[in-house]
Order: structure tokens, then sequence, then C-alpha cells
């Protein structure tokens, strides 16, 4: 019986690289090829990960024998083109974030996915670390009773230019797509779907959202989630109960430690209100100093953090599963519809 995932990568680009790089810290994956549309992208690749096969040919790489499975790290806007090659092909896909850049286009491949029995994820690479799984834990020992709001935001500053994949739509471009996927998926992958959607967008010059907000109303709370270009944020997840107050320290996509705190004092030093001089001197606190009421937790981990959604994919393909039950394609499917209604909106 195989014991490893032969994975394929198509695209060379920095995310193509962290996965090429932390497959080695897995024990149920190795890498097999690569593919560009550049031979000369494509053969540097390969040289650096061990002389694995190249391919500047989409069809051979697609039709490939020694490829299991294909990592499809292209841009945004080719996603779905890429998945319909590789689906066609027989080999099963984890697609970089986000699924599809629109709806119809997510419904699409999740569809050729299930007719042709071939396993299929977004490769939301963040709700698969080890830090996310203690959150999972504690939430499900109600550590922090009944949940009263939820506050999480995700921005880096970007210099506007028309021409990058952040600013033109026709590759994909937005602050949603780039960045309020990842606060999104999360609350989602958390607390299912919510009852109701709302929120706000900017518009940058080329019309792609420069910054935006969402509000997803469930049974007794709210999810405030953030995302921009125009600015560097707290990049923070905030979780907060009546009787715990649970932080996913920043960076939140690539969580690696968590404070719960549980009375009033601490829970305002590890959550402050407000993005001023006292609140970052409150969260510099919470980092460094022990205080009574105070839980830290630290799960750090080496590489880039691929390697829990690449050995947890790797696993599902090879017990012939599908989907994976922590990321489904319905899920994918839900977070782009609620960009969708976002977008939908007048900018503000």
């Amino acid at each position: 019986m195989q014991d490893k995932v032969r994975w394929g990568i198509a695209g060379t680009g920095a995310i193509a690289n962290s996965f090429a790089s932390d497959i080695q810290f897995t024990g149920n994956a190795e890498l097999a090829a690569v593919y560009s549309r550049s031979k000369e992208k494509a053969n540097a690749f390969a040289a650096r990960f061990g002389g694995i096969a190249s391919h500047s040919s989409i069809d051979a790489f697609a039709a490939d024998p020694g490829i299991d499975a294909v990592y499809v790290a292209s841009p945004n806007a080719v996603h779905l083109e890429h998945a319909i090659v590789f689906l066609s092909a027989n080999k099963t896909v984890l697609v970089e974030k986000p699924l599809a850049t629109s709806f119809d286009d997510a419904r699409s491949l999740a569809a050729l996915a299930a007719a042709k029995n071939l396993f299929a994820m977004e490769g939301m690479w963040t709700c698969f670390l080890p830090a996310i799984a203690k959150v999972r834990t504690l939430l499900g020992a109600e550590a922090l009773g009944r949940i009263r709001h939820v506050i999480a935001e995700l921005a880096y500053e970007k210099p506007f230019d028309p021409t990058s994949r952040f600013f033109d739509a026709r590759l994909g471009g937005g602050s949603l797509l780039d960045l309020g996927i990842y606060p999104l998926s999360l609350c989602l992958n958390l607390f299912g779907q919510p009852r109701a959607v709302d929120g706000r967008w900017q518009s940058a010059p080329t019309g792609v959202d420069l910054s935006a907000e969402m509000r997803l109303s469930y049974t007794g709370f709210q999810a405030h989630l953030s995302c921009g270009f125009d600015r560097d944020g707290d990049n923070r997840f905030i979780i907060d109960g009546d009787r715990g107050t649970l932080v996913i320290d920043a960076p939140f996509l690539k969580a690696s430690r968590l404070f719960l705190g549980d009375n009033g004092l601490v829970r305002k030093v590890i959550a402050p209100r407000g993005q001023g001089p006292w609140a970052k001197m409150l969260t510099r606190i919470a980092r460094r100093v022990s205080l009574p009421g105070l839980q830290r937790f630290d799960l750090p981990f080496p590489g880039n953090g691929l390697q829990f959604e690449i050995e947890a994919a790797s696993a599902a393909i090879l017990e012939g599963w599908h989907e994976h039950i922590l990321m489904p394609t319905s899920r994918s499917i839900q977070a782009i519809e609620i960009i969708e209604t976002i977008r939908a909106l007048p900018p503000s």
C-alpha cells in the first residue's frame, strides 16, 4: 500500500517555495515535480529542491505518472483553469487560497472533483496549525463560556500599483481575496455558517477592494472581521466569552501563540480596545509578563507552517477521501459567497 503522496507543484512563486520547503517536515508526502510556463524557472526550482522533475508544458505535467496530487500555486485568476486541467487528468488537487475568484468558479471546481470522485481542497493552511487545533479544544471544553463576540483583523499596507496582483481585478486582486479570506475562513471553520452577513468596503483606484469589513451574525454573537491594503493592522484573532477571552496572537494566520484570560483585568490587557499606543503597550506586556489569571500556550513549529496542511491532505488522499472534514469545498464556496455578498454592496 502506498504510504506517501507524490506531489507536483504548479507555480514557482513564494507560496510554492514554502510548500516545497515544508514538505520535509511531513511523514506521508514527498515532492515529485514542478510546473512553470518558464522552462528556466521550472529547472531552477527543481534544482533547488533536489532535482525533481520539471515541466514547462502543463499537459505533460498533468500526465506525469510520477505525480499523485497537484498543489495549485499559480495566480488566483487561473486557479480554476489549472485545477480543471489536473482534475481532468485524474490528479487530486490542493488549491492555494482562494479556491477560485468567484462563487460560480468555486462551485464548478468542486463539481468537477465530485463528478470524477477525486480529492479537492482549498489550501487554507491556517486552519491546520497546532495552535488552531488547541483553539478548537478550548472551545469544545467551553473554556470561554458563552461566546459574546469575535474580532479579527488582517491588514498589510501595500503601495498602490495598478499592475500588481493586489490591485488588478484581472489577476484576482483585492484585499478580501488576498487577506480577508483568512479571518473569514477561520471563523467559518470554528463557528460554521452565519445566519446573516453584512459589511462594507472601500475601493482602490482600479475598482478592487482596498479594504473591507465583514459582520457575520451567529446565534448569540457577531463576528467583526476586517482586512486591507491601506494599513498595517493588529492582525490578531480575538474570541470573547462570558467566562474568558482567547487571543490568537499576531500574525494569527501563522498562529503559534495563544493567550487565555479569565478575569477582567487580564482580559483588558490581552485584548485592549482600540489601536493606539496604550493598546500596543498592553499587548507587549501580555507577551512578556506572567499575570494571575493568564494562560499562555506556545505552539511553535519549524518552517513556514504549511506542513500540517500537506500532511492532512496527504492522509485524506491516502485514505481515499474526496474532501477533508476541516476544509470541505462547501465551506470554501461559502467563503467566496460571503465575499461576493460584501462586494455587491456599493463602496463606502
